[in-house]
Parts: structure tokens; C-alpha cells; sequence
């Protein structure tokens, strides 16, 4: 799952920078409006991109995972009615 976020992170952050370069290298030639607008679309980007690539799954099991301390795993186990296996 995490390869995927990874993944489409890149690819919109490859298309913010696709969309700057390209608006100022070669549609300011023809249309500066059209390359402003470019660049408002290109500025929205990363930070929804930051969002997608933080975004947590259904299967992100995350509040699951031992912290590594024994007292404070046992006691969040406790709370959610868990037994814990002693190894």
C-alpha cells in the first residue's frame, strides 16, 4: 500500500512540475492567462499530494502496533479488552 501512495505522490508531483516548466517555457509564448492558470492548478498540487501520500488505509494497522513499552502496551491492551499472549 505504501508503494502505491509512494507512486501516485511522484506522478503529481512530476505533473506540478510538468505544469510550471511547461507554462512558462512555452504557453506564455501564446496565452499568459492560460499560463497563470496553469500555475494556480501546478501551486494546489503538492499539498494535495502531501494528503495522499499521508493518508492512512483501512488496512494501515498502525494503533495496533506494540509502542515497545511493555507497561503502556498492557495498558492500552487492557483498554480495549485485548489479552495479551506472553511470549
Amino acid at each position: 500500500m505504501y508503494a502505491r501512495r509512494r507512486h501516485v505522490y511522484f506522478w503529481m508531483m512530476g505533473a506540478c512540475l510538468f505544469l510550471f516548466v511547461g507554462a512558462w517555457a512555452v504557453v506564455r509564448l501564446f496565452s499568459m492567462p492560460v499560463a497563470i492558470g496553469m500555475c494556480v492548478v501546478a501551486m494546489v498540487i503538492p499539498p494535495v499530494a502531501a494528503m495522499v501520500a499521508n493518508r492512512r488505509g483501512p488496512e494501515d494497522r498502525w494503533w495496533d502496533d506494540p509502542s515497545g513499552d511493555p507497561k503502556s502496551d498492557e495498558w492500552w491492551d487492557e483498554l480495549d479488552g485485548k489479552k495479551r499472549r506472553h511470549d
